[in-house]
């Protein structure tokens, strides 16, 4: 399943979404999105967690919790996004 993380400061690396997820299940990729043009943050990143019970939990207890001094809004990314 595929999932959204809105809000994350710029700050937030691809590892520290890795490790905010991992607890929850498997992760197969954490990224933040990045602009191709500079490189910095579009300050949202995207996990993939392949098993959907797993992922379905890190939803409900990730959502509106801080992340690096802010709070972030986790959802499920739609499937016509990906």
């Amino acid at each position: 399943m595929n999932i959204r993380i809105a809000n994350i400061s710029l700050d937030t690396t691809d590892t520290v979404i890795r490790k905010l997820f991992s607890p929850y299940g498997i992760v197969d990729s954490a990224e933040v999105s990045r602009n191709p043009l500079n490189g910095r943050s579009l300050r949202n990143g995207l996990v993939d967690m392949p098993v959907q019970a797993q992922a379905r939990q890190a939803i409900v207890s990730l959502d509106k919790t801080v992340l690096d001094g802010k709070v972030i809004t986790v959802n499920e990314l739609p499937a016509e996004f990906y």
